[in-house]
């Protein structure tokens, strides 16, 4: 297994912070050698990974916010396909997780097109990033960071923990209302979809507050509401989620429609069951990764060249409808796209004395926007259990990359959970104003009384 930019700090994790810190000399690679995001500008010696030339930061012609996504590559064929037949040839570029799902679904294949660094942010973001080089320190542990509340945090890590804080705190945009849906899929592919609608107000790396409207360490307020099916409709979760996290921890606080009240929810964390997810997904596993990072140890083991979703925006079409999309075992693989792409690999084990369901997780996170793309979850006898790939787009409107679909495999069962299904809604992003109160437990209690 070939990995670059490997160095001793880096195998050994986060064992106390601050440790290492980035000199003055390596910062100044960001935006010459490096992307303003930290990545390797240039392309692979094979030529089958371009150079970053900027992304794509501005919206087709006709294009309004909100709208889906057009695929500004609809008319490109895959290059090749991955099946279990041949996977053979292309493992050194599979994840274990991959390899795991050809084999046990005959009907699993992986169409691999060409690769577009189609990631682009705004301006303010890299300005940031390249400051944050050399002034943002880890918390004790690597429960979070101090010295900043815009930008990467971390866009040349050092430490096992940094990539995942940087996915963490991702932009994403800034305050805006998603709806999607979700189905927890049985082995023979049948579901019921669950509808959500999601509000985030973001106060790190949001670019239209101002800094007297962002609170100290909040990362993000997070609202959830169940709209169907009917027997889940009308339930709420209310989070606050902060950067340092032994200053804050998570806050969270549910309302039960059938109950009418609103109530501490500090079951939502970790490894527990996720909301509606019918028991295949975590708490943590939410967008491959989220909340507290002390219960694992960090390991940032390097670089790799992996075949991942990327530029998915099929999977995402107002085309489709979620009966096109959802199959036996996977979702249908003629709409998902996969690209070759430079990935920085995070291996996380379980602390001892601390408890999670998963022994062991094997991270896969895009260099050009720091956002998990894959990940490999094994059990506590050490066995590969759950394979999760997060579909992304390079969502010109924000602009920023974002999920086009989440989707988690549970390879002893052989169920699956797909997330972020945005083909059957008539908008896909909006923005919003919101103040402190909205994201209250009051505010939550007016909600669920409207």
């Amino acid at each position: 297994m070939r990995f670059s930019q490997l160095t001793l700090a880096a195998a050994l994790g986060v064992l106390s912070a601050p440790v290492w810190a980035v000199s003055a000399d390596e910062a100044a690679k960001l935006g010459t050698e490096l992307t303003p995001m930290g990545a390797e500008k240039a392309g692979n010696a094979e030529g089958t990974i371009p150079a970053w030339n900027g992304g794509i930061s501005k919206a087709p012609a006709g294009f309004e916010e909100g709208d889906h996504y057009p695929n500004p590559f609809a008319d490109e064929k895959p290059k090749f396909t991955i099946s279990a037949a041949n996977m053979g040839q292309y493992a050194a570029n599979l994840t274990a997780g991959q390899q795991a799902l050809l084999k046990k679904y005959p009907t699993w294949k992986m169409n691999v097109y060409p690769t577009h660094r189609t990631a682009a942010f705004p301006k303010a973001i890299y300005d940031a990033s390249k400051e944050n080089a050399t002034r943002v320190k880890l918390a004790p542990g690597g429960l979070g960071f101090d010295g900043t509340s815009v930008g990467v945090p971390f866009p040349i890590p050092k430490t096992g923990v940094e990539p995942i804080l940087n996915h963490i705190t991702a932009y994403r945009g800034d305050s805006f209302a998603v709806s999607n849906q979700q189905v927890a899929v049985t082995s023979g592919g049948s579901y019921t979809p669950v509808r959500f609608e999601y509000e985030y107000d973001f106060h790190y790396n949001n670019l239209r507050k101002s800094a007297g409207d962002r609170e100290e360490n909040k990362l993000t307020n997070f609202l959830q509401t169940v709209t169907a099916p009917a027997r889940l409709a009308g339930q709420v979760l209310l989070i606050h989620e902060y950067i340092n996290q032994i200053k804050n921890p998570r806050q969270a606080w549910s309302y039960n429609p059938g109950q009418r009240r609103v109530r501490l929810a500090p079951n939502v964390a970790y490894d527990n069951p996720g909301v509606a997810a019918d028991g295949l997904r975590t708490n943590d596993d939410f967008t491959l990764f989220n909340g507290a990072t002390d219960r694992y140890n960090w390991t940032l083991v390097g670089k790799k060249e992996i075949y991942v979703p990327y530029n998915s925006y099929d999977l995402g079409s107002n085309k489709l409808k979620l009966d096109d999309l959802i199959q036996p075992g996977h979702i249908n693989p003629d709409h998902a796209r996969y690209e070759l792409h430079r990935v920085w690999v995070v291996e996380s084990t379980l602390k001892e004395g601390t408890s999670h369901i998963y022994s062991r997780r094997t991270f896969y996170i895009d260099e050009d926007s720091w956002t998990i793309l894959a990940v490999d979850a094994y059990d506590g006898r050490g066995q590969l259990w759950r394979v999760a790939e997060q579909h992304v787009v390079q969502a010109f409107d924000i602009p920023g990359i974002n999920p086009s679909a989440e989707v988690h495999h549970d390879l002893q069962s052989g169920r699956y959970l797909a997330m972020g299904l945005v083909n059957e809604e008539s908008r896909v992003y909006r923005r919003i104003k919101r103040n402190a109160s909205d994201f209250s437990p009051s505010g939550l209690r007016n909600m669920g009384t409207r």
